[in-house]
């Protein structure tokens, strides 16, 4: 009986000294890790805005052609109210969630391609130094989002690293704090090459 009750103290003595020398630099990477990835998602939110932004301003310089199609503007003013009516908490991102956001993101996305393949056959819309200007200016706020969901990936991936690891998965089971984090990925489909007719 006695050397029962000793091992039962050992090994609770044991689980102790582990959990305190693992247990709080596990939660604290955990901590820092993850408000890098928070933080970084902020940064894509604020590219997608920077976007939605700029949408407003081209609509009203294209409505200003009276001719240009009313039709394509209504359709990019509805899909920028989609995109930015979806909010995510990076801190619980599920995978319907960002594939939510994704496909808002994606019909805004579509809605703006349509509106510059149209802005090619107004002349006088194309010349216009402000048209042309908020033109550039997407591209670049387009350039922008890609960096920004890439460097969120990459503070993903250290994150659920963390929580994968030997001996972390196992603390991280026991206390549940930390989830992980989902990825941005590409859209379903764009692994195939567009067709092309002539």
């Amino acid at each position: 009986m006695k050397k029962s009750v000793i091992i039962i103290i050992a090994v609770v003595a044991v689980i102790a000294v582990i959990g305190y020398t693992i247990g709080p630099k596990f939660y604290n990477t955990g901590i820092r890790l993850q408000e890098t990835a928070t933080a970084q998602w902020g940064n894509v939110e604020s590219s997608y805005q920077r976007r939605a932004d700029l949408i407003p301003n081209i609509v009203n310089t294209a409505k200003g052609y009276a001719e240009f199609e009313q039709e394509t503007l209504t359709k990019v003013i509805e899909a920028r109210s989609k995109a930015t009516a979806i909010t995510i908490d990076p801190s619980n991102i599920t995978p319907a969630q960002m594939a939510q956001f994704q496909q808002a993101q994606s019909g805004l996305s579509s809605a703006l391609s349509k509106l510059l393949v149209t802005f090619e056959r107004y002349p006088d819309l194309k010349a216009n130094e402000n048209f042309k200007e908020l033109i550039n200016e997407l591209e670049r706020t387009e350039n922008r989002i890609n960096v920004e969901r890439n460097r969120f990936n990459e503070a993903v991936r250290p994150h659920n690293q963390h929580l994968k690891v030997f001996p972390n998965n196992i603390v991280n089971n026991f206390i549940g704090k930390f989830e992980e984090m989902e990825y941005f990925k590409a859209k379903e489909g764009t692994e195939d090459a567009p067709v092309v007719e002539f």
